[in-house]
């Protein structure tokens, strides 16, 4: 094995996550939503970084750039460049770093391997712009669901013309994918976003599978109507019905701890919206989480019956969309087994966890074995711009990551 300097490798990515982040559409925060012109200039600095690594690069219709090196099968390692809305720097960067920083080791000893890799950039791993997510690791592994195109962002753009507006067409999108007979397997770095590691003082750990996930929105139209003329006994008051289902919810989802199961109302829009004026009509998003599908899914259902009856108790009416749907993914076994000794191998002693959020790897199992490293981040903060990975752990994860690679068999 071709020592490392550990210390060296954190730097850079510590460098490269700066740079990245220093991308956005505001000044004063971190906002890089899919297909914008700040996922541009993000994607045009990785295709740099990744041919100075001495890999060819290309793009899909989606705006995943992929950066490739060497022949034969393909070693797949990816995450993603979009950010949340107010972001922190890392969450997703992290893995696209630390897969050129590996290939530039290779590159720069001469190292051939009996595999090919390839690097890839996704944009949409957030959702964090149009009413669906995941489209680009999806269009890779050749799931991409093509009825969302014409769903729309906040500002009426639809998917299929925001991807005509970043210089793609739609038509191309089949195009992106590989064929499961071309890839050997999938593996992603990634912040844990969550305390686990840091409680344990481990700075890495392996993940063993993804949580599923369900993405609601719940629409509950009530009466509009003055807010002193209408006795409390005769209103039929959308937002106070949202909200005893909100408690309901988290009532259902406290009762079952196991499987990581949890429930969130991220999301609360009331109309008319005046200060006078009883609420007629809300709309709310929930976001259902569980390692267990049957779980989650009976939960859910168990939340559509409570919330009808409270619907009916109130005189309001309520209705569901379910517009994100994605099953746990588990990590393959004997990926999770490389990854481990691999930690070893650069003085880690690494637990195996399961990560409660969605990640492309989840997506990414539907082509091939996929695995997923864990990297420690301070009080598990993410989605935050309080979000904070430590040069050493950073350095250590690139090191495991080669070590990995030098361990893979295609």
């Amino acid at each position: 094995m071709i020592p490392l300097d550990i210390k060296a490798l954190g730097a850079r990515a510590e460098t490269m996550a700066s740079e990245l982040g220093a991308i956005s559409a505001e000044p004063d925060r971190l906002v890089r939503l899919f297909l914008t012109p700040e996922l541009r200039r993000a994607a045009d600095l990785v295709a740099k970084w990744m041919r100075e690594a001495g890999m060819t690069v290309s793009e899909d219709a989606l705006g995943t750039v992929r950066g490739c090196f060497g022949k034969g099968r393909r070693l797949l390692i990816g995450s993603h460049i979009d950010t949340v809305i107010d972001a922190g720097k890392y969450d997703g960067p992290l893995g696209v770093i630390s897969g050129i920083l590996a290939v530039d080791h290779f590159a720069k000893a001469g190292r051939k391997l009996p595999f090919g890799i390839d690097v890839l950039a996704f944009g949409d791993e957030e959702g964090s712009r149009f009413p669906a997510t995941m489209a680009t690791s999806m269009a890779c592994a050749g799931v991409f669901e093509h009825e969302t195109l014409p769903l729309a962002d906040q500002n009426g753009v639809t998917l299929a013309a925001a991807i005509k507006a970043y210089g793609n067409t739609a038509a191309d999108i089949p195009a992106a994918a590989y064929k499961s007979s071309d890839v050997a397997g999938y593996v992603e770095v990634h912040i844990e976003q969550g305390p686990v590691l840091e409680a344990k003082n481990q700075p890495l750990g392996v993940v063993t599978g993804i949580v599923g996930q369900n993405r609601i929105k719940v629409t509950v139209t009530g009466m509009a109507g003055h807010a002193g003329t209408v006795p409390m006994a005769l209103r039929h008051d959308a937002y106070a019905g949202a909200a005893e289902m909100a408690l309901t919810l988290e009532q259902i989802v406290r009762e079952h701890p196991e499987d990581g199961m949890v429930g969130t109302v991220g999301r609360i829009e009331v109309s008319p919206g005046a200060v006078n004026i009883i609420p007629g009509r809300v709309t709310f998003t929930i976001d259902l989480r569980s390692l267990s599908d049957k779980l989650r899914n009976e939960s859910y259902a168990r939340f559509q019956a409570e919330a009808e009856k409270i619907a009916k108790a109130r005189g309001l009416t309520v209705a569901f969309d379910l517009f994100h749907e994605v099953a746990t993914a588990y990590m393959a076994p004997v990926l999770q087994d490389d990854l481990e000794a691999g930690i070893r191998d650069v003085g880690g002693d690494p637990i195996r966890l399961p990560s409660g959020a969605g990640h492309d790897a989840q997506i990414m199992t539907r082509l091939c074995p996929s695995a997923m490293m864990f990297v420690r981040c301070r009080g598990g903060i993410s989605h935050n711009p309080a979000e904070f990975a430590s040069e050493a752990d950073m350095g250590l994860a690139v090191a495991a990551l080669i070590r990995f690679i030098e361990r893979f068999k295609a």
